[in-house]
């Protein structure tokens, strides 16, 4: 039974036309013709989300369906828009957008309706058009995504009691679960999804039916699970999202690691496994952003001990130690991330995050400020994010403890802005380059030059800034200690830093929370 729409939420659908006027002017271009024309799915969803709020309504997709066929979609807004594109007309699409003095250009996606047909196994509908809208919305993913809007008249049809559910933060399917996520596996982990985009509660009957039917997810693309996995983790709550991956199984087909995180018990720690203790990790480091959500902070939380299972060692005092597991942990990052068809960026600062998240737990030990320019170094951009995760991995019910950590990342923050304010830490590069060393040691291109450079370099982290004269001069010491020598490479460096290392003294996490 579909709910009925308050004043306040009629108002709300109407204030969508009064930031996007071109809802109103396609509508009455549709009507004339002859056709339907509604507002659906994420657009009214989101609409009666933004509550009436300009700035919100502003961000809103305008998504339409109708009852024309693309060729006659077409025709009705080619008079109408300042560009047309076809390349999705074979699935029903027409896409086009208007530009108006004044306003942001826009792009509208026009769908006919439809009534897909779907192949057991298959990754592709066989698309069908559809006659009414009602049809049209029964085929969709969840009932929070099946309402729209008739325009110009503004109608609301919710024939499966969306409103409701919105309302009520209850994630369920338009039809049976089970002929649902059959139609289209995907839709399983898009119930996950919503379920962390909207803070919602999955409703049994759907929980069921993804538990019985999670083996499904493996017909679905790497990119599409990819793509839904990325809006999970950005969510307001993906914790929510996360644990109900794990519940149903589908984890084992999107991030199979999680499943083994759950069994990986850690007595040293406060959280009864490590799975506990990493959902905590990344609602801290949700608390630390600023700026919005950042997916590769929240998804270095999420990886940062996966490889703790293939490193756990029980030893015959009780105690648990997880040698290298950020080393192993980064590698198991990379192989996942390029399996979910990531960028090579997104995948390198991801597993860089993790390789790294344990260097800063040497600190107590106490770092020369050789050692802080190589973390700044090593970290690179990533810098904030580092610090950010290393606050978030700070899970232990011990205040004092925890308020240690936290001091001790105050001081290294501080000594960095210190360090930078002093010798320009962000651009830590010898002050010389390889054509003058070619110049100066009187040698052509080749390996030589990179390793006269990479010495100058680590000259530079340790000396700190140095001039032209004071570089050839340690440039010159190299030179006649490798060529007395007869070695190929170049002297082995000794600085004994502490910091030099990827991770704890011990692999133990000490001060962490499960690390």
């Amino acid at each position: 039974m579909s709910d009925a729409l308050t004043p306040d939420q009629a108002a709300q659908l109407g204030r969508l036309v009064d930031v996007h006027p071109e809802a109103r002017d396609l509508g009455e271009r549709f009507a004339a013709a002859g056709h339907e024309l509604h507002l659906v799915g994420g657009t009214v969803r989101d609409t009666l989300l933004a509550g009436g709020d300009a700035d919100a309504l502003a961000e809103v997709d305008l998504d339409f369906a109708t009852s024309a066929r693309p060729e006659e979609t077409e025709r009705i807004v080619r008079p109408w828009a300042s560009a047309v594109w076809l390349t999705g007309a074979e699935f029903g699409t027409v896409s086009c957008q208007r530009e108006e003095p004044g306003r942001p250009a826009r792009k509208i996606e026009i769908t006919t309706y439809r009534s897909d047909a779907y192949t057991p196994g298959s990754r592709h509908p066989e698309v069908r058009f559809g006659d009414t809208i009602e049809a049209d919305l029964a085929r969709r993913d969840l009932t929070v995504n099946a309402m729209a809007v008739r325009v110009p008249d503004f109608a609301f049809v919710d024939p499966h009691g969306g409103l409701g559910d919105l309302q009520r933060r209850i994630l369920r399917t338009p039809i049976e679960p089970a002929t649902s996520f059959g139609d289209d596996p995907l839709r399983m982990v898009r119930l996950a999804r919503f379920a962390a985009v909207l803070d919602a509660e999955a409703a049994p009957e759907a929980v069921d039916a993804a538990t019985k039917m999670a083996d499904e997810l493996a017909t679905v693309s790497a990119e599409r699970i990819r793509d839904e996995l990325v809006k999970l983790m950005t969510g307001i709550r993906p914790r929510a999202g996360i644990e109900l991956l794990v519940r149903t199984g589908l984890a084992r087909h999107v991030l199979p690691e999680l499943e083994l995180l759950e069994s990986c018990q850690d007595p040293m720690h406060r959280h009864k496994d490590v799975y506990a203790h990493t959902l905590a990790v990344v609602e801290n480091a949700m608390a630390s952003e600023a700026d919005g959500p950042d997916f590769v902070l929240r998804f270095a939380a999420l990886l940062h001990d996966i490889g703790k299972p293939d490193t756990k060692q029980l030893h015959r005092d009780g105690t648990v130690t997880f040698h290298h597991h950020d080393v192993v942990g980064a590698r198991m990052t990379r192989q996942r991330m390029r399996e979910l068809r990531f960028d090579k960026d997104t995948i390198r600062a991801v597993s860089e995050l993790v390789r790294m998240h344990l260097r800063f737990h040497t600190y107590k030990m106490g770092w020369t400020d050789a050692a802080v320019r190589r973390y700044v170094r090593d970290a690179g951009e990533l810098l904030e994010r580092l610090n950010a995760l290393t606050r978030a991995d700070v899970t232990t019910g011990n205040q004092r403890k925890a308020a240690r950590i936290q001091r001790h990342v105050d001081e290294l923050e501080a000594r960095i802005v210190e360090l930078r304010d002093q010798e320009e830490l962000d651009a830590l590069r010898p002050p010389i380059d390889g054509n003058q060393i070619m110049q100066h040691l009187g040698i052509r291109p080749g390996p030589i030059v990179g390793e006269a450079w990479n010495f100058l370099l680590e000259q530079r982290l340790d000396r700190g800034p140095m001039s032209e004269d004071e570089a050839y001069a340690v440039l010159d010491e190299w030179w006649a200690t490798r060529q007395a020598d007869g070695r190929h490479g170049a002297p082995d460096r000794r600085d004994g830093d502490t910091a030099g290392g990827d991770g704890g003294a011990d692999g133990r996490d000490g001060d962490t929370d499960a690390g």
